[in-house]
């Protein structure tokens, strides 16, 4: 974490470098437990997932005064070293990199999730505990990949499978990037997430940035194969590979070797898949996640060197059903069909 942290730089700085390069900065500023917020550029739609995770604390706890920029990108932004003149900025961002100084929160899907687990709609991160597919035994001993062309190594992953089938059942579902791969390659079905894990081993490739899913196949009843990344999640410094997961090489050019070792010594990879499933299990918790951001605008409020201001353009953002204060007294009782 930054030692201390200037608003007025952050405010001088941020616009120029981040917002209009990228446009996909908002700046907030949190005062008595009330949320405010302008938009900095034109790709900022995501917005509604902080909005709504900061609506939802806001609820919850009394927040600290605090004003910082959030990154709705994908992509870190802030690629400045701690021994740089000047020094990185504290941007907040939903994935981190070994080469960006960018400060980590949960991913908008995870956060979306959170909140849909506490709504207790299906889509969600607790459905999946309740749909792992069939018992260990039963499950399909091949390596598993459906996704979008949103990285080369999807590709070669998609070629291993062309060539070595007993092995690897991973396809190419939509393409974007690499259209030209299509006729080569060919388009796979789509398929329901709970299905995915009829197959023992889900190998995990990184999208953009980081793979957005792997949350998700961690949850599952089966062994997840993790790419080698420079790209992170709020929770990956809490797994450990051989523990948790299987680790593979960038390239994926000892892919088929781990599927074969796994196919060779499942009690193992059991095991890995077991003790992966139990560190989700707890690290993705609801309560985890609105401790970690409560905790990440505490700390930073502390280093905020400056008083936190609601600036020019700044609107409010309202909590549903304009309630506004932490707390509400009144809320209308359930019907008998929400029962």
């Amino acid at each position: 974490m930054f030692p201390s942290i200037d608003l007025q730089r952050m405010f001088d700085e941020v616009p120029p470098r981040f917002a209009q390069k990228m446009g996909a900065i908002v700046h907030y500023t949190v005062i008595g437990n009330h949320i405010y917020r302008r938009s900095l550029g034109k790709y900022t739609d995501f917005k509604m997932f902080s909005d709504e995770m900061l609506l939802s604390l806001a609820r919850k706890v009394h927040l600290p005064d605090v004003e910082f920029y959030l990154n709705v990108a994908d992509w870190p932004v802030e690629h400045r070293k701690a021994n740089d003149t000047p020094g990185p900025l504290p941007i907040l961002s939903w994935c981190g990199s070994m080469d960006s100084a960018d400060l980590v929160l949960p991913t908008y899907d995870v956060t979306h999730s959170t909140l849909e687990t506490l709504r207790g709609v299906t889509n969600d991160l607790l459905s999946i505990q309740g749909n792992t597919g069939p018992a260990w035994d039963n499950k399909t001993e091949q390596g598993f990949f459906r996704g979008r062309d949103s990285r080369e190594e999807r590709l070669q992953l998609a070629q291993l499978s062309k060539e070595n089938p007993e092995l690897l059942d991973a396809g190419i579902t939509g393409y974007f990037f690499f259209r030209e791969k299509e006729a080569e390659l060919g388009k796979a079905p789509l398929m329901g997430f709970f299905d995915f894990f009829k197959y023992k081993y889900q190998v995990s490739i990184d999208g953009t940035v980081a793979a957005y899913r792997f949350p998700y196949l961690m949850l599952g009843d089966s062994l997840v194969i993790k790419q080698a990344s420079q790209y992170y999640e709020h929770f990956y410094k809490e797994l450990a590979p051989w523990t948790h997961y299987v680790p593979v090489k960038r390239n994926l050019e000892d892919l088929l070797e781990r599927i074969k070792w796994a196919k060779e010594n499942d009690e193992e990879v059991r095991k890995i898949a077991k003790e992966g499933q139990a560190a989700a299990r707890e690290l993705l918790q609801p309560h985890r996640l609105y401790c970690y951001y409560f905790k990440v605008f505490q700390k930073y409020a502390e280093r905020q060197a400056g008083r936190p201001e609601i600036r020019d353009r700044m609107e409010f953002v309202p909590q549903p059903d304009d309630r506004t204060s932490a707390c509400s007294c009144h809320r209308k009782k359930p019907s008998k069909e929400e029962l």
